[in-house]
């Protein structure tokens, strides 16, 4: 049985700063599950959810890159609700950075850690997800990892361009998982990766294995006594599989 996303993962010198950084961005609920981990999810949400992606922030110890392959898009509702988004952003201790985008409608930006976001124009696409649009991962092939996750989750696939894939949850809500291919992709490490739930019924090694016969790979950088699985995609992106529920 295939996995579902449940929620995006992004590690954080101060977990704290910026979990509340990202709270008040998105105007969800912070919450701590353990010492070193903060839980972000709208208002009267029960995890998991099939409409849409929650936030854990993990501290992890200082001095790793923030360059990655993945970033969040952010939704608005008309530009004026874009430009006011922005403003308050600013406000909370984002910044306005260049990563060569040229002249676009959207607005690019990084929080207090420098982790790079978007805050897009209104887009029809978008006008269901809630806050977080979709989660965008630069990769060199983007057939083969359309295929992989393809069949590793449950999501459908929405759009299917030769540079552009796009899931989203059989529901028809909720944010979009998106991969784009480019001629350099963002380096690793990773600081934002992807974490899928298996069904009931399916433990999470049991799950990993699968999905490593569709083509990820394991690593070793969970904890032996850890819940989950960390396992790398075919192009070296990290994700983990948490325990059945």
């Amino acid at each position: 049985m295939a996995s579902r996303p449940v929620q995006v993962n992004l590690t954080a010198e101060d977990e704290l700063a910026l979990g509340a950084f990202w709270a008040a961005a998105l105007d969800w609920e912070s919450d701590s599950e353990a010492p070193g981990i903060i839980n972000l999810m709208p208002a009267g949400l029960t995890w998991p959810s099939p409409d849409a992606l929650t936030m854990d922030l993990v501290r992890v110890p200082a001095g790793e890159p923030a360059r990655y392959r993945s970033h969040l898009d952010l939704a608005t509702r008309s530009l004026e609700h874009q430009a006011r988004w922005v403003r308050e952003l600013l406000d909370l201790g984002a910044r306005r950075v260049d990563v060569g985008q040229g002249e676009v409608p959207w607005e690019v930006l990084a929080d207090p850690e420098g982790n790079v976001f978007c805050v897009l124009e209104p887009r029809p696409e978008y006008a269901t997800t809630g806050p977080i649009a979709a989660v965008v991962t630069e990769c060199s092939d983007v057939a083969g990892l359309k295929a992989f996750y393809a069949a590793a989750t449950d999501w459908v696939l929405v759009d299917d361009e030769e540079d552009f894939v796009s899931f989203r949850s059989p529901s028809g809500v909720g944010p979009f998982v998106e991969f784009l291919q480019v001629p350099e992709p963002g380096r690793f490490p990773t600081r934002l990766h992807l974490d899928l739930k298996a069904y009931p019924g399916s433990s999470a090694r049991e799950e990993a294995a699968r999905l490593e016969a569709l083509g990820a790979r394991p690593t070793d950088t969970a904890p032996a006594e850890a819940s989950w699985v960390t396992l790398l995609d075919p192009e070296g992106n990290e994700f983990c599989v948490l325990a059945e529920g």
